[in-house]
């Protein structure tokens, strides 16, 4: 099978579906889907759902649908939001590989071919990103820079923390139907990569396989969103609830020490002061702060300030 001037070794390769959701895009997504139709790895199929977009986005991608034969557009009877947007994405891939994109980044043309090649056994795999501007510019930063990359099967390093982006991720199809629907309160990549260590473990490649647009519009601006709400989890009274979230893996084992967390946040609102959540923590802090790029001190710190329990908290505020 020819595709341009590419040849496509159709017994050789397994199919891989590029899941891209759009939404008000105009502005960076010509480049975006020039990066994706260039790709090394040619047996693919890319799959675009528009949330109903109100600028030319929807038109862009007719163009390309019309010039391209393995890009399917489809667009939303009403908007979504993002993550259902993706849900919708994932469902409608028949690859035996999905990869995860984002509407104004630029991927390397080898980003594809390097992630079939590396993923081995392991349910997922990703890879390293560098940071640009709006106006295509480096600056000079990379997702390592500021996260330690993790690879094998601990599910507990994404309890806190994620350290894997959508964009970056290639996935087995069969992780869908342990991962889906995704959960509220929860980031979908970091639910993706928690579901796969969970059910086969994820690798890293220590590769920048994208470039990583960062601007005002950006719906995942790590940058400007350095110190997120998953950073503050675990000085945050809904803790427990969060938690809570990854139970809903139907093939989780893992009960046992996310009960045992939970039970520990739990006692920590009806608390002066919580020792024995900071012992657990200081026990496993290892895992749990893994991906935290910071000093021992810094993880130390993160870590004791848990001593102050709930009700000392609320008692401090009357008296302010």
């Amino acid at each position: 099978m020819v595709r341009g001037n590419k040849i496509i070794l159709m017994g050789n390769t397994k199919l891989v579906s590029i899941a891209l959701c759009t939404y008000n895009g105009e502005n960076f997504l010509r480049e975006q889907l020039d990066s994706l139709v260039n790709q090394t790895y040619t047996n693919t199929e890319i799959i675009i759902v528009d949330d109903c977009s109100k600028d030319k986005t929807f038109e862009i991608l007719e163009e390309y649908a019309q010039k391209f034969t393995f890009i399917k557009v489809y667009k939303n009877n009403s908007n979504l939001g993002y993550v259902k947007n993706f849900e919708r994405a994932l469902l409608l891939c028949k690859g035996d590989y999905i990869a995860l994109c984002d509407q104004d980044d630029i991927w390397i043309e080898d980003k594809i071919k390097l992630q079939v090649e590396g993923i081995g056994d392991n349910m997922l795999i990703y890879h390293d990103s560098e940071f640009i501007t709006d106006h295509g510019n480096s600056m000079n930063k990379k997702m390592s820079d500021i996260k330690n990359m993790y690879q094998g099967q601990s599910y507990k390093v994404f309890l806190f923390f994620n350290c894997v982006s959508g964009h970056a991720v290639l996935m087995k199809k069969e992780l869908i139907k342990y991962c889906l629907p995704f959960p509220k309160n929860i980031y979908y990549d970091q639910w993706l990569a928690y579901s796969a260590t969970n059910n086969g473990g994820v690798v890293y490649l220590n590769k920048v396989l994208v470039k990583y647009r960062q601007h005002v519009n950006s719906e995942t601006n790590i940058l400007k969103i350095k110190k997120t709400k998953r950073i503050k989890v675990l000085k945050n009274k809904q803790a427990a609830i969060e938690l809570a979230k990854f139970q809903e893996f139907n093939k989780n084992t893992k009960h046992i020490f996310i009960n045992k967390l939970i039970k520990l946040y739990e006692e920590k609102e009806s608390s002066w002061i919580c020792i024995s959540l900071i012992v657990f923590l200081y026990k496993y802090y290892t895992s749990l702060l893994y991906i935290s790029k910071k000093s021992t001190i810094s993880n130390m710190n993160f870590i004791f300030k848990n001593i102050w329990g709930g009700k000392l908290k609320r008692f401090m505020f009357i008296k302010s």
